[in-house]
């Protein structure tokens, strides 16, 4: 799934990463499907982390500059 996302184009990912219900839910499923596809302990970390306090704007912004930026969620690859 995360491989599927990271293949949108930047404005489709930046449009559901905008959205604040439907960017937490997305960014909870790509980054545990990341943590499925490929474990490391960055990649669980980053998951733990956006599921407990991932639901705020700051770190969705974080994300959206750093898809722009490196083209892939900040803390998580894969």
């Amino acid at each position: 799934m995360a491989k599927k996302f990271f293949q949108l184009p930047r404005l489709v990912q930046i449009i559901l990463l905008i959205l604040p219900i439907v960017g937490w839910i997305v960014e909870l499923v790509i980054r545990w499907s990341a943590v499925l596809e490929k474990f490391t302990l960055l990649n669980l970390v980053a998951a733990l982390v956006y599921t407990f306090l991932g639901w705020g704007i700051v770190l969705q912004i974080v994300d959206i500059i750093w898809i722009i930026l490196f083209k892939h969620l900040f803390l998580t690859k894969a």
